[in-house]
């Protein structure tokens, strides 16, 4: 019996080390050597405190600043531990009254819009942590900030614009801005009395 069981056992502590240990390990010096930004979530750090990630979406309130996606992940939304979509068909009544509501919002704060509202501004991703909007997003925003900012629309325009990323190899994905580069671009050239990106 011993003959049979002693083999598979070995086989099976034998992989449990390597790639529970000696791989992980492996790939965790490889990644800290090579990519130590991406290794660590891709951080951007504000004044001495990191303020947030490239890689994961968050809430920004105040009218000046880009609005990002609506966000279902954890209790307030933008939770990394709780990524999670809304899971609701294009039938569901919660859903139509949710992005009705959104739409409205959107047309109170920016009374200057005239054009349809993009999609991305008032549903969420399925991770409801996608840091990015489509430039679409962007430029709706565009008067509402250039007003607050005291800058003209076309200049707003004009940062969406010069930081809007390709898709991936030319080919995948959708051109898009990410929120948190657009925000921290916009304190920096337009700035604004005790300015917080952050919030």
């Amino acid at each position: 019996m011993w003959q049979q069981i002693l083999p598979g056992l070995r086989i099976k502590i034998f992989l449990t080390v390597v790639l529970g240990l000696v791989y992980p390990l492996l790939m965790t010096a490889i990644s800290q050597v090579l990519f130590p930004h991406q290794a660590n979530g891709s951080p951007y750090n504000g004044q001495r405190k990191v303020i947030g990630s490239e890689l994961i979406g968050q809430s920004f309130t105040k009218p000046e600043y880009f609005q990002s996606r609506p966000s279902n992940a954890g209790a307030n939304g933008y939770d990394a531990t709780a990524s999670s979509g809304y899971n609701q068909g294009p039938t569901n009544k919660k859903l139509i009254d949710r992005v009705s509501a959104a739409v409205a919002q959107f047309r109170k704060d920016n009374p200057d819009y005239q054009g349809p509202v993009p999609a991305d501004l008032v549903t969420g991703s399925s991770s409801g942590l996608d840091p990015h909007l489509s430039p679409d997003s962007a430029h709706a925003q565009a008067a509402r900030i250039a007003k607050l900012r005291g800058a003209s629309t076309g200049a707003i325009d004009q940062l969406v614009t010069g930081l809007t990323e390709a898709p991936d190899l030319g080919i995948l994905g959708e051109p898009r801005v990410n929120v948190l580069k657009l925000n921290l671009a916009l304190d920096q050239k337009f700035p604004q009395k005790q300015a917080e990106v952050h919030r």
